[in-house]
C-alpha cells in the first residue's frame, strides 16, 4: 500500500481503495448483508441531466473545493459501498484507508412551503409526462427553476448538514464529499430520488400537471380548432 501523511492527510491509492471496498462488500454478502454500493465505470460520475445538475450544484460552493476534489477520488474508487436515499436524509458507508468503513449521514432541510408550491405550480404547466421529467426533457426555464442557487430544488450548502464517523475535524470531510457525489451518480439510475430527498409529492406534482391540461381541454372543448377547415375552404381546395 502506498501512503504518506502530510498535514493530517493520509494518501491512499485508488487501487488500494477499490480493493478494500470490494473486499468489504464481498465479506458482508457472505454474511447475508446486501449493500447498495455506488459503482462507477471510468471517471465520469454522472451522465444524466439530473445527476450532472446535482454535481454542478455541489461545485458552486468554492469553500469546499479541496474536499470535493478528494470526494471525487473516493467515489471514483467505488469507495461509497452503501448509499440509501430517503426523505430529507442520505445514509452511507464509505471505505477509507482502514479496515472498517466510515458511517456518513447527510440531512437536508425541508423545502419551504412557498418554495414547494412555486415548484409544483410551475411544473404543472410545463411537464407533459413522467417520462419527460425522468429524462430532463423540459423547457430551459423549468431547469432554471430547479437549479437556482438559493430557491431551487437542488439545496444550497447552508441547507445540507453532515455527520461522519471519521476523525476529520472539517465540516465536510472527503467521505461526506464522496457520498454527495454518490447521490448524483444514483440520480442517473433513478432521478425521482431527488424528489424523495426533497420531500416533493410526485403524485401532486404530476397530478396537478394532468389536471391543468384536462381543465384546459374541457374549457376549450366547444371552441373550433383553427386547424379545422371550413366547408367553404374544403370546396375551394377539393372541389367538393
Amino acid at each position: 500500500m502506498g501512503w504518506y501523511d502530510y498535514g493530517g492527510y493520509t494518501y491512499t491509492s485508488v487501487a488500494d481503495l477499490k480493493a478494500k471496498a470490494k473486499k468489504y462488500i464481498e465479506a458482508q454478502r457472505k454474511k447475508g448483508v446486501e449493500l447498495s454500493p455506488v459503482e462507477l465505470e471510468g471517471r465520469t460520475i454522472a451522465k444524466s441531466w439530473w445527476g450532472k445538475a446535482w454535481c454542478d450544484n455541489l461545485e458552486k460552493y468554492a469553500d469546499y473545493a479541496s474536499r470535493l476534489e478528494r470526494g471525487r477520488k473516493y467515489v471514483r474508487a467505488n469507495s461509497v459501498i452503501d448509499l440509501k436515499i430517503g426523505a430529507g436524509k442520505v445514509t452511507a458507508l464509505v471505505q477509507g484507508s482502514g479496515k472498517k468503513p466510515y458511517s456518513v449521514e447527510v440531512t437536508i432541510d425541508k423545502l419551504g412551503e412557498e418554495q414547494y408550491e412555486r415548484i409544483v405550480k410551475r411544473c404543472a404547466s410545463k411537464i407533459q409526462n413522467i417520462d419527460d421529467l425522468v429524462k430532463g426533457n423540459f423547457p430551459e426555464d423549468l431547469k432554471a427553476l430547479f437549479t437556482e442557487k438559493e430557491t431551487g430544488l437542488f439545496p444550497s450548502m447552508a441547507k445540507i448538514h453532515f455527520n461522519c464517523s471519521c476523525p476529520d475535524w472539517a465540516d465536510m470531510c472527503k467521505h461526506t464529499a464522496a457520498v454527495l457525489y454518490g447521490v448524483g451518480a444514483r440520480f442517473d439510475k433513478d432521478p425521482l430520488l431527488l424528489f424523495t430527498l426533497r420531500g416533493v409529492d410526485m403524485e401532486k406534482l404530476i397530478g396537478n400537471a394532468i389536471k391543468d391540461r384536462l381543465d384546459s381541454m374541457i374549457e376549450n372543448a366547444d371552441r373550433p380548432s383553427p386547424r379545422i377547415m371550413s366547408d367553404e375552404a374544403m370546396r375551394s381546395v377539393f372541389g367538393v
